[in-house]
């Protein structure tokens, strides 16, 4: 009977703590703290967070655009303990519906990362320019990858 109890505990531990982690607020930085981006990142959210290799995973950043973009493109750039290990460019206009209006929007960008994705403390910078090439905004944050889940889906 205490064998359940103890189980049932530490079963309900994990899950409260995985929840935590899911609902963690991610820090970002700009990449030029001087510069005045026409796009302001307003929040980031990651889900699952941290992220399990070989599953898939979703990065949405809420940012804040003065103007109306056209179209563009997004440059993810990510690293492993300062080693560039990933660079992936993406068609602004297939990851929100272009063109992008003057106010807020959601950039949503989801990946599923290869099972053999070491686990660890990952950096990622995002850029994103407009369909003339100017840099509209350049943020970096960091995250993790962590093996599969500890807690049975069964």
């Amino acid at each position: 009977m205490e064998f359940q109890s103890l189980h049932f505990l530490l079963s309900f531990s994990i899950l409260l703590l995985s929840s935590f982690h899911a609902q963690a607020k991610v820090n970002f930085r700009y990449c030029d703290k001087k510069a005045d981006y026409a796009v302001k990142v307003s929040g980031i959210q990651i889900s699952p967070n941290p992220v399990v290799r070989g599953d898939p995973a979703t990065f949405k950043i809420s940012a804040t655009s003065g103007q109306a973009i056209h179209g563009g493109q997004v440059v993810i750039r990510v690293s492993f303990f300062g080693v560039p290990v990933h660079t992936e460019k993406i068609d602004l206009c297939k990851e929100v519906s272009c063109p992008v209006a003057n106010g807020s929007f959601l950039l949503s960008h989801s990946q599923k990362l290869p099972a053999i994705t070491p686990p660890g403390s990952y950096a990622l910078e995002m850029t994103l320019k407009d369909d003339k090439d100017e840099l509209l905004t350049c943020i970096k944050f960091n995250f993790k990858i962590v093996f599969g889940s500890l807690v049975s889906d069964v």
